[in-house]
């Protein structure tokens, strides 16, 4: 499971031109799921996006967490995260997972966030979405957990 994370003073995601998910400061995070992703996936990734520390202490080093920082998270499933790009000009997505399992792994990992106690907006799986934020710092960072991932 793919978490492309983007330190935000804000973000939204828009469908149809109606706002679905909005946040302040916090992580807007594309989130990408693979054929081989389920449920244990889900649920390290959203721990490691809880305990990432990316926002800045006293000391202006990068050691709070999103908890840490009163922030929220946006997710956004995004399916192309997943693509195969190693060969020829169009993208192959063979290695996304079908869109039932997508569904099913990307609502665990806003559920797994939400019982964390993190506030959490989300943009809609299988949606055309337009997705507006601001770069704090710019920061941005790819996070890949797979069965053979452990957060620390």
């Amino acid at each position: 499971m793919i978490g492309l994370i983007q330190r935000v003073s804000s973000a939204k995601v828009e469908v149809g031109g109606v706002s679905i998910g909005e946040i302040a400061h916090g992580l807007m995070v594309l989130v990408g799921v693979e054929r081989d992703d389920g449920l244990a996936e889900a649920d390290r990734l959203a721990a490691k996006l809880i305990a990432y520390r990316v926002f800045p202490d006293d000391a202006g080093k990068m050691n709070k967490s999103v908890r840490d920082a009163g922030g929220s998270l946006l997710l956004v499933p995004q399916f192309t995260l997943a693509a195969d790009t190693s060969s020829g000009l169009r993208p192959s997505f063979s290695r996304a997972a079908p869109p039932a399992l997508g569904a099913e792994l990307f609502a665990r990992l806003a559920a797994a966030v939400v019982a964390s106690g993190v506030a959490c907006a989300t943009g809609r799986f299988g949606a055309d979405m337009q997705v507006t934020l601001t770069n704090d710092g710019p920061v941005t960072f790819w996070l890949q957990v797979s069965s053979a991932t452990t957060v620390a």
